[in-house]
């Protein structure tokens, strides 16, 4: 399968290895083409995982990573566009790409805070008519850091619940998605998607109640001393927000509590069984985190959150836990981070009925 993966960040690296490797025909865009230099240089991309250590070449054609200078050269003749970048990319590379799809062409946000909205908007604003589903899901497929001309990739998803905007294009989408992603699993429709997110369940509030920590060692891995049990019971309430308005919408089970990540039986959540021990195991977490600038501020928090309260709103459901972090959040960025959120009110669906959602869900802008 033709495929293109846009963006340079760590899930970016994975996707194009392992897609590569896969055996499918990649081509591989970033908006800094001067920061491919080294991996020109280098003439392969290193990946390491549970496998050991690979170099997939750069060239044309199945099995190789072909580096694409314009995005225009990306998307021509692709079937298949993973985007796996933070959100706070969407609103930019939406305008950028929104003329450039083509009929039948698959878009992948893994995950997306309802960018499968942003980027079908966008398309519409553009004036394509091109017939394009845009699918997102829970978590990024990868828990991935790239360091160099290396990704080091320390679990992969083995579950990944998948909403295609619009809807009625999701029985062509989803057989040509699992073609790349066999662990795609269909949810209802593109928000049930967006409602899937792990981001703002895990990172606003091991961030918000590690601050101390963060700022004052040069590094502190939230997920490992970070991740104690007073820590996991604000965590649960927010999950059980979200899944409240889940519910509350008529979206089924499973709602993949977050809860089950951290187990080692039950139900198996998005990167199956133990996962949380390989990411703490692997030391890639112990990191730098700026608590103004960093993308479990800035994406999970201030577009996540937001979205999660605003949702929350429109349907009904009280969500204190995230209204709560989003105001610490605040108060620490100096940011009114619902107001330059996500929201459904900037998405201007907010004085959409149920049925005016439903419709707007499954025919698309």
């Amino acid at each position: 399968m033709r495929i293109s993966v846009l963006g340079g960040g760590h899930g970016c690296y994975a996707a194009a290895a392992e897609l590569a490797e896969k055996g499918h025909d990649v081509r591989w865009w970033r908006r800094d083409g001067a920061a491919f230099e080294g991996l020109r240089d280098a003439g392969a991309l290193t990946v390491t995982d549970y496998r050991g250590t690979r170099h997939i070449p750069l060239g044309h054609g199945p099995g190789h990573l072909q580096l694409a200078d314009a995005l225009g050269d990306a998307v021509a003749d692709a079937q298949l566009l993973v985007i796996p970048l933070p959100s706070t990319t969407h609103d930019a590379l939406a305008v950028e790409l929104a003329p450039l799809v083509q009929d039948g062409q698959v878009v992948f946000l893994p995950p997306g805070t309802f960018g499968c909205y942003v980027f079908a908007r966008a398309q519409k604003h553009a004036g394509n008519p091109a017939r394009v589903a845009y699918a997102e899901t829970g978590t990024l497929p990868y828990l991935a850091r790239k360091h160099g001309n290396t990704v080091v990739v320390s679990g992969y998803a083995t579950r990944l619940p998948t909403g295609v905007f619009p809807n009625r294009l999701s029985a062509d989408a989803l057989p040509l998605l699992r073609q790349a992603y066999p662990a795609v699993e269909p949810v209802e429709d593109g928000l049930s998607g967006a409602l899937m997110n792990a981001g703002p369940i895990i990172h606003p509030p091991l961030i918000m109640m590690n601050a101390g920590p963060l700022e004052h060692f040069d590094k502190w891995d939230i997920h490992n001393e970070g991740t104690q049990a007073s820590i996991r019971r604000v965590t649960d309430a927010l999950d059980a927000e979200r899944v409240a308005i889940r519910k509350a919408l008529g979206y089924a089970a499973p709602h993949f509590p977050l809860a089950d990540h951290y187990a080692t039986e039950g139900d198996e959540w998005m990167y199956g069984r133990g996962a949380h021990g390989k990411l703490t195991d692997s030391g890639d977490w112990r990191e730098t985190i700026d608590l103004r600038t960093h993308r479990y501020m800035q994406e999970d928090t201030r577009l996540g959150l937001s979205f999660l309260v605003s949702t929350g709103r429109w349907a009904g459901v009280p969500t204190p836990i995230a209204q709560g972090l989003l105001s610490i959040a605040s108060a620490i960025t100096g940011q009114d981070l619902y107001a330059e959120g996500r929201t459904l009110e900037g998405l201007g669906l907010d004085r959409l009925s149920r049925s005016g959602m439903a419709e707007l869900l499954a025919q698309g802008c």
